[in-house]
């Protein structure tokens, strides 16, 4: 690892920090660009507005790019709930429409769900998970023409498996459904192609691999889900012309820019580009790498120990999150709060464990993890 890269993350300096699944510790550049932009507003107020303006579109370019979208399938949004509620509550569905989904994922994923459920007796067919996996044979035999939705998140926060969208996207296809995809915890560091890999829609937050603090999160819709669904959430520049001020007959944006309501938060967005400058400059496709080499690590000094490997480790489905168990009864909080009392910073979820390096983390660090852990 470059020290001048790890040197951007003072967080280095105080902890192990293994947690970037739930909240990243942006780095100094990104710091800087979100201090930069609120000192501009502080010193004169709104008069570099257009600037502010500029900033958001390089970064609408950049998230496109990552995704392997055009700009204006992107929105900004607060988070990856809002992203995928407002695609729930913008389809038009019909009695006896079900959606698929997977039993564990996120509550993001399942709530906006739930709601269509209750009040438009929606059925949900749930997929279970099979021994920290998902078996796509499975939910794929779940989809038939009745299907309007399958909501599946990239990689799972509780077992880290990663999901082969393209395989699910051609079946949902086959079967005129939308694929939904919860990529919060794969974008930045797990390369996509919405298009090649057949997602209709993406919904995320910023704030774990992306490296930007909470606030920010993006959807993308395709052209066939913007076809499907309605904003239902809007404002005044969620028209092609905002500064007519008095034209009400305007129609909707074009593409994801209808669901883009009012001002946002130009500090977060001017941090965010940082961070996408920053994570494309090192390149998705390294971090991938450099990840899984310090995951496959992790897995193997655990080998023949009392920790048990929940998260699926075969080509295809493993990813930079592994979950573990203790297998002499110490809970998932008990090693948490053991490794925290280190400076080792991990996350309980459920009965597992959950460790995710980013690219700046080492095999020092991950040898530092294992040697703490109790036996």
């Amino acid at each position: 690892m470059n020290d001048a890269l790890r040197a951007l993350f003072p967080v280095t300096r105080r902890a192990v920090y293994l947690n970037h699944a739930a909240v990243s510790a942006p780095p100094i550049t990104t710091i800087e660009a979100i201090r930069s932009q609120l000192a501009d507003v502080s010193e004169a107020g709104s008069v570099n507005f257009r600037n502010w303006l500029a900033v958001k579109e390089q970064t609408r370019k950049l998230v496109a790019g990552l995704l392997g979208a055009r700009p204006d399938q992107i929105a900004f949004m607060r988070n990856t709930s809002d992203g995928l509620s407002t695609v729930a509550n913008g389809l038009n569905w019909r009695t006896g429409d079900n959606l698929v989904t997977f039993r564990k994922e996120f509550p993001s994923n399942v709530y906006p769900w739930l709601r269509v459920r209750d009040s438009l007796g929606v059925e949900v067919r749930w997929c279970e998970e099979r021994d920290g996996r998902i078996d796509l044979d499975e939910l794929i035999g779940m989809i038939d023409d009745r299907t309007r939705i399958v909501a599946i998140s990239h990689v799972q926060f509780a077992s880290g498996f990663r999901a082969d969208l393209e395989r699910i996207g051609r079946a949902a296809r086959a079967h005129d459904a939308l694929l939904v995809v919860d990529v919060i915890q794969a974008l930045g560091v797990v390369p996509l192609d919405v298009a090649a890999e057949f997602v209709d829609v993406a919904a995320a937050a910023c704030h774990k691999w992306l490296l930007t603090p909470e606030g920010v999160g993006l959807l993308y819709l395709s052209d066939r889900a913007r076809a499907r669904i309605q904003p239902t959430l809007v404002g005044w520049i969620s028209v092609p012309n905002p500064d007519d001020y008095g034209n009400f007959e305007q129609s909707w944006n074009r593409g994801a820019l209808a669901w883009e309501t009012g001002t946002g938060p130009a500090a977060l967005i001017h941090g965010l580009a940082a961070s996408l400058q920053l994570l494309l400059e090192v390149g998705i496709g390294p971090i991938q790498a450099h990840l899984e080499i310090l995951t496959d690590r992790l897995c193997e000094r655990l080998r023949n120990t009392s920790y048990e490997i929940v998260s699926s480790r075969r080509p295809g489905e493993k990813s930079q999150i592994v979950c573990i168990r203790h297998s002499g009864g110490l809970s998932s909080m008990d090693l948490y709060a053991h490794l925290k009392e280190r400076n080792i910073i991990t996350a309980p979820r459920g009965d597992r464990l959950r460790i995710s390096p980013h690219f700046y983390n080492t095999e020092e660090e991950i040898d530092q993890l294992v040697q703490a852990l109790p036996s």
